[in-house]
């Protein structure tokens, strides 16, 4: 099954609970055909072992069978793309031997079900709803290269946070590359003043006074309120510690949220910040 690579090696998040079960109670209904339900509970073991780098060994009896096949099930569920290849395969193998199998339809009726955020288009294992990043621009032609450089940097460490079932730490990653970016403002022209400022509010608060009225003073007003919300320790708690009491902890769907918000925003801000600096060189060239 083709899906990134990566993910063989650091997980992308664990399967819904739901689809464990119902995987294993659709493995059941394999088992019921023939005359040997231990060998159907077997051929099941050998795929899932191997999804953890287990070696599977034949069990002594089937009731030790369905269990192994539950523990191995179990710890495979830790990676979501590996455990819906451990069953696809499994199944596959099985019809290849005159078996009859849950279709793709079925199985991505029941990834679909528990939100699990992928679908089989075989031979793809393909990303849907809140795992999907927003696509930015490869290249930002009003920075230079160790800029560039860093921003594709700090975008590909919060997929890979996110990935690695670590929302905190990737919004805290890209809420530190959008605060990064607001610093390429400060030296450019606004009216006749200069934009100045070391940190994130005040840079925005001087370019909001020199574009009200204009979409770019409207998203500098959703950043501060999104930025402080996130800082606050009752918010998002990203840059100054969760209140332990009543602080607001923040899971995959929330990390894929703010992730793509600021993904976004930080485009913008780059596209302004082109157009501001084409407009200084136009006035300067003059």
């Amino acid at each position: 099954m083709n899906f990134n690579g990566q993910w063989r090696f650091d997980s992308p998040g664990k399967i819904p609970d739901g689809v464990n079960r119902e995987f294993n109670t659709l493995v059941g209904k394999i088992a019921s055909q023939g005359n040997s339900r231990q060998a159907i509970l077997e051929h099941f073991k050998r795929y899932f072992a191997g999804v953890i780098g287990a070696t599977s060994s034949t069990s002594s009896s089937e009731s030790w069978a369905e269990s192994d096949l539950d523990r191995y099930m179990s710890h495979a569920a830790d990676n979501a793309p590996l455990f819906i290849e451990a069953f696809f395969d499994g199944c596959e193998g099985l019809a290849h031997s005159g078996f009859v199998v849950p279709d793709v339809g079925r199985m991505n009726r029941i990834l679909a079900e528990n939100n699990a955020g992928y679908e089989i288009r075989p031979p793809d294992l393909v990303v849907i709803g809140l795992h999907q990043p927003i696509p930015v621009p490869e290249r930002y032609v009003s920075l230079d290269e160790r800029a560039q450089e860093t921003i594709r940097e700090s975008f590909k460490n919060s997929e890979q946070l996110l990935a690695e079932g670590r929302p905190r730490q990737a919004v805290q990653e890209i809420l530190w590359l959008m605060e990064s970016v607001a610093t390429a403002f400060r030296g450019l022209s606004a009216g006749d003043t200069t934009i100045e400022g070391k940190y994130f509010n005040k840079i925005a608060d001087a370019l909001r006074k020199h574009h009200k009225g204009t979409t770019f003073e409207q998203v500098l007003n959703w950043l501060t309120t999104l930025h402080g919300y996130l800082s606050s320790p009752t918010g998002g708690g990203i840059r100054h510690g969760r209140d332990l009491k009543e602080g607001i902890e923040i899971g995959p769907s929330e990390g894929r949220l703010y992730c793509n918000l600021i993904r976004t925003y930080v485009t913008f801000l780059i596209a302004e910040h082109e157009r501001l600096s084409t407009a200084e060189t136009t006035r300067f060239l003059a």
